[in-house]
Order: structure tokens, then C-alpha cells, then sequence
């Protein structure tokens, strides 16, 4: 796989060819949403250091720095792009819950690292979350979380400081049907916890997780495009028409060259840090809607042969549409905008969660 974006140093290089050649090796197909298949890929990511490679050493992750966590969410996004979103969450997770005391869940969190269990994260503000508190029970719906498991616990970022923490037993949950993600187990979450099941959690942290989900999935819609980049690049080059390639046609030759411009742009996205989350907001917008740019025009690519499922072209564009979605990355920007000229949206829907 080809990488177009800021020269990466040789230990990130080491790992993205590393992640390649996983993908490549165990020709792992997640289509048929098999639990079992994810959890063992997600299991050797976790043994690898990858599935939480960025966060901090104190709290039990690899301590990797900003960039080498894009380029690795950059190459999951082009091999498995659901386990790059679920890796993304489980990093926003773990940044939220290190303010906890090291002891507090430490099931949860050697779980997490393990890649045994999952963790949604979703803001409280989403319009697919409808929680609410009556101070006895916290009690509502989550009507989208992609965490590649089918009963994951879940974090509710509740404002700027300030987080709620569900366990798994207390939601119920339902698959639904999605375009694109394949392995992502895509479900709906209908949630039902007393008062004392749930953990508040408050601290830097939150922010951090904020910042750290719009980053994580700047780096997978990097990887998808890159991934529907190349394909149609292989592709033209050994398709024949008119009695030479199709790369021989001015046109195609230029719609090739604006999908690769874009890519390029895309992979420097992924290696972006800030602590800013108008910035990092931002960044995931721009990389969400180009990777669906670069898709399409890499389905055009194919011709017919693009809507056919024997071609990647199609899945591409599905796992770019199916990635804005999953990230509520519009509504998290409809927030970002509102801090932008200071007048943040009401943080919490949670009133009394403790």
C-alpha cells in the first residue's frame, strides 16, 4: 500500500508495514459479521501493542506519540476500518477513565487493553442518544454504536469535564443493519442502570477523549481513501479498452491524479495533533467528506465494474459513508461551531446521573 501523505520516520513505517502485511497474511474477511473472527483479529492487535498503542504508558497503553497513532488508525482504516473506529473509542475510553483511581475498574481497563472487551463512546449531545435520569435509575436510548462486539459497555461524554460510565449489563442491545463497516456489529442500545451501577468520571481526560475520537477518525477516512485510491490505480492500469489501458485516456488519467492529490492531503490530516477540538473537529469533517469524495470518484474509475461486490470500489464508498455516520462527525461540528463563537451547546442531557 502506497502512503502519500507527510514523510513518516522509520519506526512508523516499520509498523504500517507491519499492519500490511497482518491484513495481507490472514486475509481476514469481517463481511459476515462473525464475533468470533473480530474478537480474534482485535486480540492480535492487542498483542501487538496496537489496539492501544497511544495511550499513556501510566495507563497501561504503548505511550506512542500522536502521529505514530495516526498512521496506525491510517492503515486499520484501509485494511478494516470498523476496528479502527472500535480502537479509536477504546483510546477516548482509556484517556477518560486514567483520572479514575488505578485500582477502579481495573477488569474494565485490563479488558479494554486486551481487546476483549469494547467500549462505545458517544456524546451526550448526539441526536442518536437519548438518556435521562430521574437520580434513581438513568434510563433511555443509544440508537447507533459500531465497537466490532455485540454487548459493549458504554462511556457517555456528558459535557467538556464530565463523563458517565455504563456497564455492559445494564444496556440491551439490537443489530441493525449497516452500508458499510463490515465487523463492526453495528447495534442499537436501549439502557436501563441504577444509579449505582454507573460511575461518574470527571477530569482532563474528557476533553482529551473528545479530541482524541475526531482525530482517530480523521486517520481511518485517511485509509479508506487511500485504499479506494490504490484500487482504482491497479485497477485502470490493467483494464484494456480501445486497444490500450485505461490509463492511456487523458481523463481517467486525471480523475487518478485528483484521487491520489486528495489522499495525499488526507494521510497529512492523519498525522495532525492538537489539543484544540474546533481543530480536530474540524480536521475529521473535511477527511470524512473527502474520503467520500475519493471513493466515488474511485467507483467511476471502475466504470460498471464498481457497483459489482467483486470489486473493492463499492465497499469503499460504503465504509466512508458508514464512517460520517458512525462518528456523528456533522453533529459533533454543529458543537464545535457553537464553542467556536462561544456559545457552547447545553452540555448535558444527563441531569442527575450520580
Amino acid at each position: 500500500m502506497t502512503w502519500r501523505g507527510t514523510r513518516l520516520s522509520e519506526d512508523q513505517r516499520d509498523l504500517a508495514a507491519m499492519l500490511d502485511a497482518l491484513a495481507n497474511d490472514r486475509a481476514i474477511d469481517l463481511s459476515n459479521d462473525d464475533p468470533a473472527t473480530i474478537a480474534r483479529v482485535r486480540k492480535e492487535l492487542a498483542e501487538l501493542g496496537v489496539w492501544t498503542l497511544g495511550v499513556s504508558e501510566e495507563h497501561g497503553g504503548g505511550g506512542a506519540d500522536p502521529f505514530t497513532v495516526g498512521a496506525a488508525m491510517e492503515r486499520l482504516g484501509r485494511h478494516w476500518p470498523a476496528l479502527g473506529w472500535a480502537s479509536t473509542q477504546t483510546h477516548a475510553a482509556l484517556d477518560a477513565l486514567g483520572d479514575l483511581e488505578p485500582d477502579a475498574y481495573a477488569n474494565l481497563r485490563d479488558g479494554l487493553h486486551s481487546g476483549t472487551t469494547t467500549i462505545a463512546v458517544v456524546d451526550s449531545a448526539a441526536v442518536h442518544v437519548q438518556l435521562d435520569s430521574t437520580g434513581a435509575r438513568l434510563t433511555g436510548a443509544i440508537d447507533r454504536v459500531d465497537t466490532s462486539a455485540d454487548s459493549p459497555s458504554v462511556l457517555v461524554l456528558d459535557g467538556a469535564n464530565r463523563a458517565i460510565l455504563i456497564p455492559s449489563a445494564a444496556t440491551a442491545s439490537v443489530p441493525i443493519r449497516g452500508t458499510g463497516l463490515d465487523g463492526a456489529l453495528t447495534r442499537s442500545l436501549t439502557v436501563d442502570a441504577a444509579a449505582e451501577d454507573i460511575v461518574e468520571v470527571t477530569g482532563p481526560g474528557i476533553a482529551a477523549a473528545h479530541i482524541r475520537l475526531m482525530l482517530g477518525a480523521t486517520a481511518v477516512a485517511a485509509g479508506i481513501a487511500g485504499a479506494a485510491s490504490d484500487d482504482a490505480l491497479e485497477y485502470t492500469r490493467s483494464r484494456h479498452q480501445f486497444g490500450g489501458p485505461l490509463t492511456a485516456i487523458p481523463t481517467v488519467r486525471l480523475s487518478l491524479f485528483d484521487q491520489s492529490a486528495r489522499t495525499a492531503v488526507l494521510d497529512s490530516l492523519a498525522l495532525c495533533a492538537t489539543d484544540d477540538l474546533v481543530t480536530a473537529t474540524g480536521l475529521a469533517r473535511r477527511a470524512c467528506a473527502d474520503a467520500i469524495d475519493v471513493a466515488t470518484s474511485a467507483l467511476q474509475s471502475h466504470g460498471g465494474y464498481g457497483y459489482l461486490s467483486e470489486y473493492p470500489a463499492e465497499r469503499h464508498l460504503r465504509d466512508a459513508i458508514s464512517l460520517r455516520a458512525a462518528t456523528d462527525v456533522d453533529g459533533a461540528a454543529e458543537r464545535a461551531a457553537a464553542l467556536l463563537v462561544g456559545r457552547p451547546s447545553n452540555p448535558t442531557l444527563i441531569k442527575e446521573a450520580s
